[in-house]
């Protein structure tokens, strides 16, 4: 598994990524965005772009977030890699853990608004120099 999309992006969905992704592997939940592990070629370019700093390589990802990790895969199980998410359009179910959490009232970031560089590139730079 590649990169993960955390509890910041649940009932949020800006979809920046799926903008920004070279490759159509980030799949729409009812609830949330997830990224195909299969067809995902690490390329970052999702990364940077999220207002909501959800996104994370799964080594990265903060130890209270790591049910988003088991999440995305449940997600995959049964749906397989049908080789691009625009090919499915957005899915009618989440994971079991995502449909379990209460909906929450959250509003994204202005569109206008830069993403958070500064924490991406702070995160790419310990990546970098590990």
């Amino acid at each position: 598994m590649a990169y993960v999309i955390a509890e910041p992006c649940v009932d949020v969905m800006d979809k920046a990524c799926v903008e920004e992704c070279p490759v159509d592997c980030i799949y729409e939940g009812p609830r949330k965005m997830y990224i195909h592990p299969d067809e995902c070629i690490d390329c970052r370019a999702c990364e940077p772009v999220c207002p909501m700093d959800a996104i994370y390589y799964v080594e990265d990802l903060p130890a209270q977030w790591a049910p988003y990790a088991h999440a995305n895969a449940d997600f995959f199980a049964g749906l397989g890699s049908p080789g691009g998410a625009s090919s499915i359009g957005k899915r009618e179910m989440d994971a079991a853990f995502i449909a379990a959490q209460p909906k929450r009232a959250v509003t994204a970031p202005p569109k206008n608004e830069p993403p958070p560089v500064l924490v991406s590139l702070g995160r790419m730079a310990r990546k970098w120099l590990k």
